[in-house]
């Protein structure tokens, strides 16, 4: 005679309540310990050899010395305002060149929205560094730019953008566009049509409705928008290695020769670690002006 198993007992409300806290924490482990053990301790790593001495051949040993920040702030403050005030420019240029584009895509793509959007995207099925050594070609003083405007005699024969800031901010904003215009369609296209009619029977102009429904909406997208181009753009060393010259040096290039090129790695750290600081001061104050309230709600 066989006796019949008994049945299981379900897990308690408590066991349930303590699995249901856990769950988001075990979701963001893999992410967090990814964050962990590829930029925590990387960056602390890079914070130890910025206040070490000695050389490449004999070795480094930490010493807490400061004078890597010393070289960093009193010799290379052109190279970080060029990474500023380029990496700044291009920023403003693509919200400029990708507002409209995405607002198009979003609001008048239609049937075409997907077209759109993988010609937004097809730069990326190129090389970063074919794409902007085409760009070199372009500005080029002989190139299928300046070239035929000079054959016609419309511009001087001596104007040349090549190898000027121009031409590294021309460079950036091509090659960042696409990390302005995607999160900007994102965002545009979640917006309700009836909120913009809405607006509209009140009165309100097109500029008024814009102003008053469309872009506080939109805020989430120029938000991420902005970080995802100032932040590589203010780090590139590309651009300016090939469409700049030696005034239009950016602070990335100096820390590719200091790292490379020299081997110093102490000045590379400290150069590294003073433009991610200010990265993440810069993206603080950005995202306490716009209100992150409004961010995140």
């Amino acid at each position: 005679m066989t006796t019949a198993a008994a049945p299981r007992k379900a897990p308690g409300p408590g066991l349930r309540q303590r699995l249901g806290r856990a769950t988001p924490y075990i979701l963001l482990a893999p992410g967090i310990l990814w964050l962990v053990f590829f930029f925590i301790v990387p960056s602390f790593q890079m914070f130890l050899t910025s206040v070490s001495t000695g050389s490449l051949m004999d070795g480094y040993k930490l010493t807490f010395s400061a004078h890597a920040y010393d070289t960093a702030f009193s010799q290379f403050g052109r190279q970080f305002a060029n990474s500023i005030i380029f990496g700044g420019t291009a920023t403003i240029l693509t919200f400029l060149i990708g507002f409209p584009m995405a607002y198009t895509i979003a609001f008048r793509g239609g049937r075409y929205k997907n077209l759109l959007l993988f010609l937004v995207i097809a730069p990326f099925f190129t090389s970063f560094l074919i794409r902007t050594i085409s760009w070199k070609i372009l500005l080029g003083d002989a190139g299928p730019v300046l070239g035929p405007l000079k054959d016609l005699h419309l511009i001087p024969e001596s104007l040349s953008i090549l190898y000027t800031p121009i031409a590294v901010v021309a460079g950036i904003t091509y090659n960042f566009l696409p990390f302005m215009v995607l999160p900007l369609y994102v965002a545009l296209e979640k917006i309700d049509p009836k909120l913009i009619e809405a607006a509209n029977d009140l009165y309100a102009s097109g500029w008024g409705a814009f102003r008053k429904v469309t872009l506080p909406l939109a805020l989430p997208g120029v938000f991420a928008g902005s970080m995802l181009t100032f932040i590589p753009a203010i780090g590139d060393w590309v651009n300016a290695e090939l469409l700049g010259g030696t005034n239009t040096k950016m602070i990335g290039n100096v820390i590719q020769d200091r790292f490379v090129g020299q081997g110093d790695y102490p000045t590379a750290a400290a150069l590294s670690f003073i433009l991610m600081a200010a990265i993440l001061v810069s993206v603080a104050v950005y995202a306490r002006f716009l209100g992150t309230e409004q961010l995140t709600g």
